[in-house]
């Protein structure tokens, strides 16, 4: 076991199925002493059914929190070994029920006993024990199902990799990268349109020069994201968020959250009062990423976007 000393928590997987597998093996070596022939990975299935009357699997796989092939698998056992019976549901006979035949009755009576014991030995070890395993457990389980062990690692990695990310002012430079990305992404979900041609060819002419910004993502000093900020002269909104783009590998690495963030900070630097959005709600992380940085849909603003079916805004003041 030295070696998880050294590993750490990191392996805690690993270190859960050797735990698993010695209390698995004891439960097998119990059943024997209590001369009872089941299986270790029955007895939830098992206990559900002890209370007599008929169940659905569903029912079952419900209340003891396994998956439905997993507990239909484990019934096609017990039925082989003759512990389970299945049949129809009397109020509806479309439906599958099962329940403890004759020798799965009989068996119940030295399991309440082994049951009793094993309650009295685990008390018995927890006493002895500064930290309550079944209390921690419980703790456990309930985070992990709030968000899982993969997406908090995950949320890891896309901070480490935003340590990478460097945001900078546009430069003619990044030109191509500008048009390449925003065609790139245009192109797969839509179809490129005036509009855009006009944006993407002449940045200096269509944006900068009016007084507007662009951003562009650098990670390991490439090109990866850029997105824009376009001044608007309607009365309502001083600028529009447009044209922000990531590249497909860069996916993930929070490039998108990162700039759209340092454009928004770029519009309190001006003192802007509301930023304005267009996009289209089959951008699902995109619009995730909107509502997360604080915009709210707004309706009724004409576009000259075919593929704008949402419109959005940010109260800045």
């Amino acid at each position: 076991m030295n070696i998880f000393n050294e590993i750490g928590k990191v392996a805690i997987g690993s270190r859960l199925r050797i735990f698993t597998d010695k209390v698995t093996e004891d439960a097998a070596n119990i059943y024997q002493l209590y001369e009872i022939d089941m299986l270790p990975k029955w007895f939830p299935v098992y206990y559900s059914l002890m209370g007599g009357g008929d169940k659905t699997i569903s029912n079952i796989a419900q209340n003891i929190g396994h998956s439905h092939p997993s507990v239909s698998k484990i019934i096609s056992e017990m039925i082989k070994k003759g512990y389970v019976k299945e049949g129809k549901d009397k109020s509806d006979g479309r439906k599958n029920v099962v329940s403890l035949t004759e020798a799965g009755n009989e068996i119940s009576e030295k399991l309440k006993t082994q049951i009793e014991d094993v309650n009295l030995a685990i008390e018995e070890l927890s006493a002895k024990t500064q930290n309550n395993l079944w209390e921690a457990i419980g703790e456990w389980e309930f985070l992990l199902e709030q968000k899982s062990l993969l997406k908090r690692v995950m949320e890891k990695k896309k901070e480490r990799d935003g340590l990478k990310v460097e945001i900078v002012d546009y430069k003619p430079q990044y030109q191509d990268a500008f048009k390449s990305l925003n065609e790139e992404w245009i192109s797969t979900y839509f179809t490129m349109e005036d509009s855009d041609y006009k944006a993407l060819d002449q940045p200096q002419s269509y944006i900068l020069d009016k007084g507007g910004y662009i951003l562009v993502a650098l990670f390991n000093g490439e090109s990866l994201g850029v997105c824009a900020l376009i001044k608007m002269n309607d009365g309502e909104y001083d600028f529009e968020l447009a044209k922000m783009a990531v590249a497909p590998v860069a996916q993930g690495k929070n490039i998108g959250f990162l700039l759209a963030s340092a454009i928004i900070e770029k519009a309190k630097s001006l003192h802007a009062s509301k930023i304005y959005l267009e996009s289209n709600t089959v951008l699902k992380p995109a619009i995730n990423l909107y509502y997360k940085l604080g915009f709210k849909k707004v309706v009724g603003k004409p576009t000259p976007y075919a593929r704008c079916n949402i419109q959005m805004e940010l109260v800045l003041q």
